[in-house]
């Protein structure tokens, strides 16, 4: 058994919490599985959005957004309505959506549009996406409030 001392959000109150081999390995194949799928989805939609004759990134910005827009609906599946279970909660959030969405390209291609002095560019695609992630994180989250209530 191996034991995590798990902070409670918002709190300074630590839990322990105790995890079997088993269930660490099976947690660590769903999320490298899940980050397997989202990493070749997020190539595939990138390559089919980027156009190489614009320095503008739109497929990083697509994927981003709709990655947003799909934890949200995943999340308010999983801990609204309990329609997930933990473990496809676990692939879907962390794995899926982590390799999916990429904030560390986010940042080189923002940095890429200020370094080509590109400041209405970099305004529009660094300020849009932090904007358009929320939003869509919200409207993925609603939109299953709204199906399932």
């Amino acid at each position: 058994m191996c034991t995590f001392a798990l902070r409670k959000s918002g709190s300074n109150n630590f839990r322990r919490k105790r995890f079997s081999i088993e269930t660490m390995i099976k947690t660590i194949l769903l999320v490298g599985g899940g980050s397997c799928i989202g990493g070749i989805c997020r190539y595939l939609l990138s390559s089919a959005f980027n156009v190489s004759s614009s320095s503008f990134p739109l497929g990083t910005y697509i994927v981003n957004t709709l990655g947003c827009l799909l934890i949200g609906v995943f999340w308010a599946l999983s801990v609204r309505h309990q329609f997930l279970s933990p473990s496809l909660a676990t692939f879907l959030m962390t794995g899926f959506c982590g390799g999916f969405t990429t904030f560390s390209t986010f940042s080189k291609e923002s940095l890429g549009l200020l370094q080509a002095n590109d400041f209405v560019g970099f305004s529009l695609y660094t300020i849009g996406g932090v904007a358009l992630g929320l939003l869509a994180v919200w409207v993925g989250y609603k939109a299953v409030e709204a199906v399932v209530m």
